[in-house]
């Protein structure tokens, strides 16, 4: 391990991280604890929330407390894998060129990449981001291009169907966390959401943070560190593999929702990549929370985001949204006793 420092002092950068984050953006704490998990676990992220909540700005305020480039690109029906690869003109002879776009001229300098309404793109471009987020490369100009610091976020659109593609069950699992950026619900701060100026301006609140809180280049080594420092003792193993098989076989499990048949609820996706992804997360948690150890309350407290967009239940209750499974996951911890 080469990191510079403890992780103790890395968990006081990783605070401060947080509070520089918390000067451009507020009402949104726990949204900006689980960004900072992601960060240290090294997983893409989705967010779901309203237009207009910002989560453009939580971005671009994460990106300069992180350091290294952001990157935005907006998903539109016509796009293609090649247009975010790509940036074609015509110069001032009026011969056509092509050269690297945005994602290419930062490649090992790309620290952040929001892919905005997602699921405007066609398959093929989910395709393309697909290999870009498992491999952290592409190809292209005949050669390879790696993005060894990235980290993806993408927002859906979850209000127009029309001229929108779903992700598929293995996109949806590629990402650790489905995060949600609401609206705050205490008075004090939409008050000053609505009444100060400086939140009107979000080029302004993001230049309130301070740039490069840690260096992102070494998220690597310091995220390897966690996972090996951090332990699980055999009762807190016993518990995870306790709630995964709930997942699986609620009913087996004795867990019971009123107006859902739980026995036929689960088709898929409690997977071992998303249990494995679950632990990783926990054990970040667990580092910010300032233990070397797992405790049942690192996993409840990421389990729904890590788990619920990767569970995919029976057709017939799919219409509801996230609703039934976030009940069923919280209906599997009731019923799962706490080491």
């Amino acid at each position: 391990m080469t990191i510079d420092g403890s992780l103790a002092q890395w968990r006081e950068r990783a605070h401060r991280f947080e509070q520089e984050i918390e000067k451009a953006v507020i009402g949104q704490r726990r949204a900006i604890r689980l960004i900072t998990i992601s960060i240290f676990t090294r997983g893409h992220v989705l967010l779901e929330g309203d237009v207009g909540v910002g989560k453009t700005t939580l971005l671009r305020a994460v990106s300069r407390a992180l350091g290294g480039e952001f990157v935005r690109v907006e998903g539109t029906v016509d796009m293609m894998p090649t247009d975010l690869l790509y940036h074609t003109y015509l110069a001032d002879d009026g011969r056509p060129r092509v050269e690297p776009g945005a994602l290419l001229r930062q490649a090992d300098r790309l620290s952040v990449f929001f892919f905005n309404e997602i699921n405007r793109a066609r398959p093929q471009v989910h395709s393309l981001l697909l290999r870009l987020m498992a491999e952290r490369s592409v190809s292209a100009f005949d050669r390879e291009y790696a993005f060894p610091h990235l980290q993806v976020f993408a927002d859906r659109n979850m209000i127009e169907r029309e001229e929108t593609f779903e992700l598929p069950a293995a996109a949806r699992d590629r990402f650790l966390m489905e995060i949600a950026v609401a609206a705050p619900r205490d008075e004090e701060t939409r008050r000053q959401l609505l009444f100060d100026p400086r939140f009107h301006d979000p080029d302004a609140l993001v230049r309130r943070v301070e740039p490069g809180s840690f260096d992102y280049r070494a998220v690597v080594d310091v995220a390897r560190a966690i996972q090996e420092q951090v332990t699980a003792s055999e009762a807190l193993q016993r518990y995870v593999l306790r709630l995964w098989t709930a997942l699986l076989d609620p009913a087996g499990a004795s867990v019971s929702l009123p107006d859902l048949d739980v026995a036929h609820l689960v088709k898929g996706g409690a997977s071992p990549r998303g249990l494995a992804f679950l632990v990783a997360a926990a054990r970040v948690r667990a580092f910010l929370e300032g233990r070397d150890y797992l405790v049942p309350e690192d996993i409840r407290e990421i389990f729904i985001e890590v788990m619920a967009h990767r569970i995919f239940v029976d057709p017939i209750y799919a219409m509801r949204g996230d609703e039934p499974v976030k009940r069923l996951c919280r209906a599997v911890f009731d019923a799962t006793p706490t080491p």
